[in-house]
């Protein structure tokens, strides 16, 4: 991958990331240790990432692909836990509402909105996509011939 890209992207992956971070501490998403997780990860990438931008070494880009897997299977959790309950306060509020109703509704909230989780999930694959075939994963003899 041409340098240039690669800067391009590390740069949408921490911009993401910070203002996912900042929008998550403005809606209290703070209020248990599940809600934590999120902005744990998002610290985590932009540290990750600072690792490896200071310090190319292998162990610096499995470091950002770890945090980028574990934001995707947080993402995907995340829509799990907003579907969830946006689920159940339909149902309190119509216990007896059809199947497609209630899930349209279910998608159609705006508190929690249920997929608004898959941010982080394309930020995790933007980490893995930046990482993909990263120079510091090539041997050092590697390394001198294509530089």
């Amino acid at each position: 991958m041409n340098p240039q890209v690669r800067h391009a992207l590390s740069a949408v992956l921490v911009l993401g990331a910070a203002g996912l971070f900042v929008e998550l501490l403005l809606l209290a998403h703070d209020e248990d240790a599940v809600q934590l997780i999120p902005l744990i990860l998002l610290v985590t990438v932009c540290c990750s990432l600072a690792v490896l931008t200071l310090r190319p070494r292998k162990s610096a880009v499995r470091a950002l692909q770890t945090t980028s897997a574990l934001m995707i299977a947080a993402g995907l959790l995340g829509v799990v836990l907003h579907f969830r309950a946006n689920m159940e306060f339909q149902l309190d509020i119509d216990p007896h509402i059809g199947r497609w109703p209630l899930f349209w509704k279910v998608l159609q909230a705006k508190a929690p909105p249920a997929l608004a989780p898959g941010g982080m999930v394309q930020l995790g694959l933007l980490g893995l996509v930046l990482s993909h075939k990263h120079p510091a994963l090539s041997s050092p003899v590697q390394q001198q011939v294509t530089t």
